[in-house]
């Protein structure tokens, strides 16, 4: 499996708890810096973000993908639609949470998000 960072440092207890999650080995994890200038326009600054990674199309169409969104949630929302577009389906995420009662803060991988099996489920609901 590829993760794709758009977020800060996975440490290796996250890296082994997706391992545990999802079943699957972390082939590679792809750090991408999310910042952007808010300046400019913001979707060819996340397809640049995107490009970074250096995935192939065959990776892209071929490869498990996990994602780790950026939180700024403008920058997320663009980088979905990109991916999707690469991919031709919504690519799970990560979600992290606090660990409770930590000083300093540390995090803890939740879950994992099925994008795309929550969005075949929505269209039930039409």
């Amino acid at each position: 499996m590829i993760i794709l960072n758009f977020s800060h440092p996975l440490t290796p207890k996250q890296i082994e708890q997706t391992e545990s999650l999802t079943g699957q080995k972390i082939e590679r994890l792809l750090e991408i810096d999310s910042q952007i200038d808010p300046q400019q326009q913001l979707v060819p600054q996340v397809k640049a973000m995107v490009e970074r990674t250096g995935l192939s199309s065959f990776e892209w169409q071929g490869k498990p993908i996990l994602v780790n969104p950026p939180s700024f949630n403008f920058i997320a929302l663009v980088l979905l639609a990109e991916l999707h577009g690469r991919c031709g389906y919504f690519l799970p995420v990560l979600r992290l949470r606090p660990v409770a009662g930590c000083v300093p803060p540390q995090y803890e991988v939740a879950e994992i998000l099925n994008l795309q099996e929550i969005r075949d489920m929505a269209r039930c609901s039409r």
